[in-house]
C-alpha cells in the first residue's frame, strides 16, 4: 500500500455493521439464525447466478461460517437483505476489503460486495435501497473518502444496475479474482471496477433518493 495506508488482515478491528432500515429493505447482520432464509432464497432459480457466487442450499452452512471467520478477521461486515413487505430473507451483502489509516486505524475506503438477491426479488427496487443504506453508513457515519464495488466484467446486467447507483466506471482490472462461472473453476476472472467518492457522494445521494421516490409511486399503483 502506499505511504500512511495499509489494509486490513486478520486481527484487524471488527468491522461493526449495524442494523440498517429502509422502507422496502432492512439489512441484517449475518448469523446462524438467517441459514434457512438463505438457504430458501438461494434455491429459487439458480439459472440466474451465471457470474455470481451464491452457494447452494446444502453449502449455505460452509457459507454462513466463511463469512463469519472473516467478519471476525475484521475482514467484512456481512448482511442478509429482508424483504420487509413479506418479512423474509431474499438475499446477502456485505462491506468489505476495508482499508484503514496506519496513523490511527480509521476507515478511508470500503467495498460493497459479496451482493445477491434471489430471483424473485430481483428487479424489485431491493437493491436499490440497500445500496443506499450502505453508502449512506459509509460516507456519513464512517466517513470513508471512497466506496469501491466491483463484478465480473462480463456481467452485463450487474456492471448495468451498478451504474444505475451513480457510480463511475474506473476500468477492468485483468485476471483479478476467482471465476464463479459455469465451467471456469480454478480460472480467473477481469473484474470491472466502481466508485463514488466522498465529494460525490451528496449528488450520489440526490438521484438514488429520487430513483427511491419513483420505487414509492410504482409500488402504491395497485396491479390491474
Amino acid at each position: 500500500m502506499g505511504s500512511g495506508t495499509e489494509a486490513s488482515s486478520p486481527g484487524s478491528p471488527l468491522l461493526e455493521g449495524p442494523v440498517l432500515e429502509g422502507e422496502f429493505v432492512r439489512l441484517e447482520p449475518l448469523g446462524p439464525g438467517h441459514l434457512p432464509g438463505l438457504a430458501l432464497a438461494a434455491e429459487e432459480d439458480r439459472g440466474e447466478y451465471g457470474f455470481t457466487w451464491v452457494p447452494s442450499a446444502d453449502g449455505m452452512g460452509a457459507y454462513l461460517e466463511a463469512q463469519l471467520a472473516r467478519r471476525a478477521a475484521g475482514l467484512l461486515a456481512p448482511y442478509v437483505q429482508v424483504d420487509r413487505a413479506s418479512g423474509r430473507v431474499v438475499g446477502a451483502t456485505a462491506f468489505w476489503d476495508p482499508r484503514r489509516r496506519a496513523e490511527d486505524g480509521s476507515l478511508f475506503a470500503i467495498e460493497i460486495g459479496f451482493t445477491w438477491l434471489a430471483a424473485s426479488a430481483q428487479g424489485s427496487g431491493l437493491n436499490t435501497e440497500a445500496k443506499y443504506l450502505l453508502f449512506r453508513h459509509a460516507f456519513e457515519v464512517w466517513g470513508v473518502a471512497r466506496v469501491d464495488l466491483k463484478t465480473d466484467a462480463r456481467n452485463g446486467r450487474s456492471r448495468a444496475a451498478v451504474e444505475k447507483t451513480g457510480a463511475t466506471f474506473e476500468g477492468v482490472l485483468r485476471n483479478w479474482s476467482r471465476s464463479w462461472a459455469p465451467g471456469e473453476a480454478g480460472l480467473l476472472r477481469d473484474s470491472a471496477i466502481f466508485s463514488i467518492t466522498g465529494e460525490e457522494w451528496p449528488s450520489r445521494r440526490a438521484g438514488l433518493e429520487r430513483r427511491l421516490v419513483e420505487l414509492r409511486e410504482r409500488r402504491a399503483i395497485p396491479a390491474d
